[in-house]
């Protein structure tokens, strides 16, 4: 991820955390296209700045929010991998 790329998912996350402070992030809840609506103002004022369309603003994000989660997940698979390979559990008593 680029430096403006984290400038841009810091933005958006920041707003999110204003807007959004009280809402559900579980998707069964909260759906993901009403979550969107909370950003659709942060997505229309970058839009306005740098004259890339909502839709581009969009994309960009849920690219983004992708490649953000999937390194979460895979940091956190790297810290409990020995719980997931029995293999891996070498724990002495």
């Amino acid at each position: 991820m680029t430096e403006d790329d984290k400038k841009f998912m810091d933005r958006i996350t920041a707003f999110a955390g204003e807007v959004m402070a009280d809402i559900d992030p579980d998707p069964t809840i909260t759906p993901i296209s009403e979550q969107l609506n909370y950003l659709r103002p942060v997505m229309e004022e970058i839009s306005s700045e740098t004259g890339q369309s909502v839709e581009d603003i969009f994309i960009r994000y849920m690219d983004l929010a992708s490649t953000v989660a999937a390194e979460k997940q895979k940091e956190f698979e790297d810290d409990f991998v020995d719980f997931a390979d029995p293999t891996r559990q070498n724990f002495k008593f």
